[in-house]
């Protein structure tokens, strides 16, 4: 999207609520790579429990750690300013969202989807060792354009008054997806999954809020929507490369499908309408499109 990029969080102030001191988060989990790796620059994201190390990440070593088993178990830091609920936010309707405090809400939301998203960029670094480098490398420049994601909400609901952490957020990402056991299905869920929704559900929202009159917040989604298209692309080129499903012979949209951990299946990676302009920039096929439209589960 063509505008001015997010200002940098050392020349943005970010208000986050005050921490309750009854809280504490304990981390449990083997050995970690050598300092100055990115397995170990990866690590430390996903553990890092306040907004602002989420927001602000250090600079990514170009160093992998020899040899390192996979980290699989690796779970998100979440200190006491994360409100984290088991019961999600139901997307508000048109009417409700001429309200700025459910549109504060949603893109509060919005941010927290776009951390899981980062954190999860980093969680596969170290869960699938043996991807390769290139692939990896790559998950890297992902995390950064959704740290840049992030910044761009935390920006808007610092102007509008909103403290991050302000509103309950759910894992729900990450109540699903490491449940993946391979990196082919790791792409399916969250790069052609997750972020393929993604594609449909940008537009749409771009929309509903223009519709209440937040143009600012319009825009954001839809330079959002715009630099997942690469995301998706990246996601496509290396299922292809790694699903054996692929390889074997099946169709696209067979071989996704059967990539997803139970319980999610395709009818979760999808808008109310498929936005196929946006999805074939990314590189997916009419074929795949029409499945993933008319699939019913």
């Amino acid at each position: 999207m063509n505008g001015t990029r997010a200002r940098s969080v050392e020349s943005l102030r970010i208000d986050v609520l005050e921490p309750n001191p009854a809280i504490a988060v304990t981390h449990h989990f083997g050995p970690t790579p050598p300092t100055g790796t990115l397995e170990a620059w990866a690590i430390a994201y996903v553990l890092a429990d306040t907004f602002e190390a989420k927001l602000s990440p250090p600079r990514p070593p170009a160093v992998f750690a020899p040899a390192w088993p996979p980290m699989r178990e690796l779970r998100p830091g979440r200190g006491p300013a994360f409100r984290v609920t088991q019961h999600g936010l139901k997307s508000s309707g048109k009417s409700a969202l001429r309200s700025e405090s459910a549109r504060a809400r949603l893109l509060h939301t919005f941010l927290h989807h776009e951390l899981q998203a980062a954190e999860l960029m980093a969680w596969a670094i170290v869960a699938f060792p043996s991807a390769p480098e290139l692939l990896r490398r790559g998950l890297v420049g992902i995390l950064q354009d959704e740290v840049r994601h992030m910044n761009l909400y935390a920006e808007v609901l610092s102007e509008r008054g909103h403290a991050l952490g302000a509103f309950e957020v759910r894992d729900w990402f990450w109540e699903r997806v490491p449940q993946v056991e391979s990196i082919d299905a790791f792409l399916a869920t969250v790069g052609l999954g997750l972020e393929g929704a993604n594609l449909d559900h940008a537009p749409s929202f771009a929309a509903r809020f223009r519709a209440a009159g937040d143009e600012r917040a319009a825009e954001i989604e839809e330079r959002i929507g715009r630099e997942e298209i690469p995301h998706v692309r990246f996601a496509l080129h290396w299922f292809k490369e790694l699903s054996p499903r692929v390889r074997d012979g099946a169709q696209l949209f067979d071989a996704f499908k059967a990539s997803l951990p139970e319980p999610l299946s395709p009818i979760l990676m999808r808008g109310r309408s498929i936005h196929r302009a946006m999805r074939k920039r990314a590189g997916l096929d009419e074929s795949f499109l029409s499945a993933l439209e008319a699939y019913e589960g």
